[in-house]
């Protein structure tokens, strides 16, 4: 049975930074390719970026130059490194490694 523990959100400033956790159990994450996406109220889910077995990162356009993704394959978890916090930023935060989903951890960019 996969289980994914998603942490790392809050609230923070324009400007600032969160790093999101995604640790896994019952799935290798280092073997699969793995995403991140975020819901904001009222929109649809939108991919974020993605990180393949390989490591070859990929990132949505709004979010180049300041967003992270990386894999610790020893503790089994994902992170996604968020810098330079917008507003616009905003969302529900997912980890999805292959077809699964973490529960979502809450973003709030706001001064």
């Amino acid at each position: 049975q996969v289980q994914l523990v998603e942490s790392g959100g809050g609230l923070v400033q324009p400007g600032g930074s969160l790093r999101l956790s995604c640790t896994a159990s019952g799935i290798i994450l280092s073997s699969v390719y793995i995403a991140w996406y975020r819901q904001a109220p009222g929109k649809q889910r939108e991919l974020v970026a993605t990180i393949t077995p390989g490591g070859i990162k990929n990132y949505e356009d709004s979010v180049k130059g300041r967003f992270t993704i990386s894999r610790d394959n020893a503790k089994n978890t994902a992170y996604l490194q968020m810098n330079s916090l917008k507003p616009e930023d905003t969302a529900v935060y997912y980890c999805n490694p292959v077809h699964y989903w973490g529960q979502g951890t809450q973003v709030t960019v706001s001064s």
